[in-house]
């Protein structure tokens, strides 16, 4: 089961990072953007982390607070539920 969630959060993590990464070279070429929902959707799923270090490896989208602001948050929640479930499974 480990496995099968580190392999989970490994595949968001690098879809959210690429999928950022399409936005920025859309954005530039003038091409159809990928939709804000999508993006903070992959972070709520997973991709909180990636997709915040590859926006500010790539200035990308780092005037939005919904993004520089809002990923960190869903990262500390991600955190928080991952630390919980690991002690609640660490006492039985």
């Amino acid at each position: 089961m480990n496995k099968l969630i580190i392999a989970y959060l490994a595949l968001i993590s690098i879809l959210a990072a690429v999928i950022t990464i399409i936005d920025k070279i859309n954005a530039k070429t003038d091409s159809r953007r990928i939709p804000e929902d999508f993006l903070l959707t992959l972070g709520l799923l997973g991709g909180a982390l990636s997709e915040y270090i590859t926006m500010k490896l790539i200035r990308h989208k780092t005037r939005h607070n919904k993004f520089m602001v809002g990923l960190p948050v869903l990262l500390l929640i991600q955190i928080t539920i991952i630390a919980g479930l690991w002690i609640y499974t660490q006492r039985g």
